[in-house]
């Protein structure tokens, strides 16, 4: 089993004719995606990479019978690509866009919940199944099937522990990367919840950075969970009130260190690693 997505998820690729769009398309087709529409309006009737394109998702569900959605809309029109989505009957919308506005974050966030989709993002990697399905731009050549589940506010964190530990012979489930805004659809708790039930997932990587409490809110799920967490928060160094890359990475009025998050995991049980090899260390010692 896997979480979210599988290889039974059918994707449509929402800006499929643009460059990156169809540079990472390429990509999850070759990993063995199953992406069986692109959307991009006024282009419908043409084709990518052997991809029939449409001019809306609607098109995509009624035509092609998409579930899935991954988008690589720019900023400005990527809120409305969402909402499009979730209206057509998306199920999972992975938006991969960084430098979405605030209040279309949030507009977007709700129309997903109403909907009753799920949205990884904004600003994120994506997800990927090991050896079933790959939504957004990871490098996969660095995952093998397994059963560790990670769930990540950070791209770069996520594939350096990844590949510790494939390193260490130790494969993973589903890597879930939620992305590093402020307002994101899908947070750590509603992802540890999906591999808590997940039968094949039997530890979870939770890797957090410093700004907000939502390390510290999963901390306290954490300590109702049957299967170990080993956990790893980056910006041990940072100065408060300077944001650190992500819009969310940033102290204020003395909340959100990494301090505090590691605190707070590790007296929920978790353990936490100092570095992203001892994290894959801590996995293999536990599994």
């Amino acid at each position: 089993m896997a979480i979210i997505v599988d290889e039974r998820t059918k994707v449509v690729v929402q800006g499929i004719t643009g460059y990156q769009g169809k540079f990472h398309a390429e990509r999850m087709l070759n990993y063995g995606t199953k992406i069986v529409a692109g959307v991009t309006p006024g282009k419908g009737g043409t084709e990518v990479l052997g991809v029939p394109v449409y001019d809306s998702v609607k098109e995509a569900v009624r035509e092609a019978d998409a579930n899935a959605s991954v988008i690589f809309v720019p900023a400005p029109f990527a809120a409305d690509a969402v909402m499009e989505a979730a209206d057509a009957g998306i199920k999972v919308i992975v938006c991969i866009t960084e430098g979405i506005p605030v209040h279309d974050e949030l507009k977007m966030y709700w129309r997903v919940k109403e909907a009753g989709a799920t949205l990884i993002g904004p600003n994120c990697p994506g997800i990927i199944s090991p050896g079933k399905t790959h939504l957004g731009i990871m490098p996969v050549q660095i995952f093998k099937p397994g059963n560790v589940g990670i769930v990540s506010r950070s791209g770069t964190l996520t594939y350096q522990i990844a590949y510790n530990l494939t390193k260490l012979g130790l494969g993973q489930s589903t890597v879930v990367g939620i992305g590093g805004d402020r307002i994101i659809g899908t947070d750590f708790v509603e992802v540890l919840r999906l591999f808590e039930d997940d039968k094949e997932t039997k530890a979870v990587v939770l890797v957090g950075e410093i700004g907000g409490r939502d390390e510290e809110v999963a901390a306290e799920f954490i300590r109702e969970m049957s299967k170990p967490v080993v956990g790893y928060v980056a910006g041990l160094t940072a100065p408060p009130g300077k944001r650190m890359g992500h819009a969310g990475a940033i102290i204020e009025g003395g909340v959100g260190t990494a301090e505090s998050k590691i605190k707070a995991l590790e007296a929920a049980g978790a353990r936490v690693g100092k570095t992203p090899m001892e994290v894959a260390e801590l996995v293999a010692e536990i599994l």
